[in-house]
């Protein structure tokens, strides 16, 4: 009886959520990851772990993984989010340069490369292909079943509208498809567990007219701009709609049951009808990306 009794002691005691082992989670990245240019930046940057420490103004990244990390814990998720990115990188760099501090056993690795597949060839997917099974590999020794997912990243349209840049006079989803085609290439060959269709979801914003296609024009009423001022980076709504996709992918769970009351998107201001849409997009994408095994 005395044993039953401490037992149920035992169980008042320890909260429910603090019994279950958070999942060791890492994002490797570059500014797309750490949310340049909007308030994702710094955005609860206490939540999760910069690998790379401060920096010289002693402030930490936030970004994509703290907006994921927020979410995991509304839907009652242990994550423990960890965060290594270097500006203007590719996953080569993080391999080369960064090894000691992300070479670890961890459960799920979000990473990508950049942003033009590659920056001295772009459109080339070669050189993502490489790099992704060589990373993919190292932390595979580390946890052999551990999740990998590749972020395949969006259309930038300052590589678009503007004269002379390589996706000039193409279509502004065609640069979004040519990236996820080589995350698609590069996941296979790195038997990576899949992608994040990131690119892909923000060219459907496009067609389902919750996201404005040419910032370059003016943003139309109603609309949101994906990207930040300088039309390479992405705006807040950007980062949004990406750590939506990462949360649809990691944790299986659909980002329409975070509701239009979410409170990322209240801090950063959205109103509950571009917080729907957005959770919206995400879903449809996920659907259609799951429905042809992608």
């Amino acid at each position: 009886m005395k044993r039953m009794l401490l037992i149920a002691a035992l169980l008042l005691a320890t909260p429910v959520q603090a019994q279950e082992k958070a999942s060791k989670t890492l994002f490797v990245g570059n500014s797309f990851t750490f949310g340049a240019g909007s308030p994702a930046h710094r955005y609860k940057a206490e939540t999760v772990t910069d690998l790379n420490g401060p920096d010289a103004k002693g402030k930490r990244v936030g970004g994509v993984p703290a907006i994921f990390k927020s979410f995991t814990q509304q839907a009652g998720l242990a994550y423990d989010v960890s965060v290594e990115t270097v500006g203007g990188k590719g996953l080569d760099f993080h391999y080369a340069e960064k090894r000691a501090l992300i070479d670890k056993p961890w459960d799920v690795v979000v990473m990508h490369g950049y942003s033009t597949l590659d920056q001295a060839n772009p459109g080339n997917p070669a050189l993502l292909v490489s790099s992704a099974k060589q990373i993919t590999d190292m932390f595979r020794a580390r946890n052999a079943k551990a999740d990998i997912w590749l972020t395949a990243t969006w259309s930038r349209a300052d590589q678009t509208y503007p004269p002379a840049k390589p996706w000039t006079g193409k279509p502004i989803t065609q640069m979004g498809i040519d990236v996820a085609a080589g995350y698609a290439l590069a996941a296979r060959n790195a038997k990576a567990t899949g992608v994040v269709p990131v690119g892909l979801a923000w060219n459907r914003a496009f067609a389902a007219g919750v996201a404005d296609d040419n910032p370059y024009d003016g943003i139309a009423p109603g609309k949101v701009d994906l990207w930040t001022h300088d039309h390479y980076h992405g705006s807040v709504y950007g980062y949004y709609l990406e750590a939506l996709l990462v949360f649809g992918r990691v944790t299986g769970k659909d980002p329409l049951s975070l509701g239009e009351n979410e409170t990322v998107a209240d801090d950063m201001g959205f109103s509950k009808a571009q917080t729907k849409a957005l959770q919206q997009v995400a879903h449809d994408q996920l659907a259609a990306s799951n429905k042809l095994g992608q």
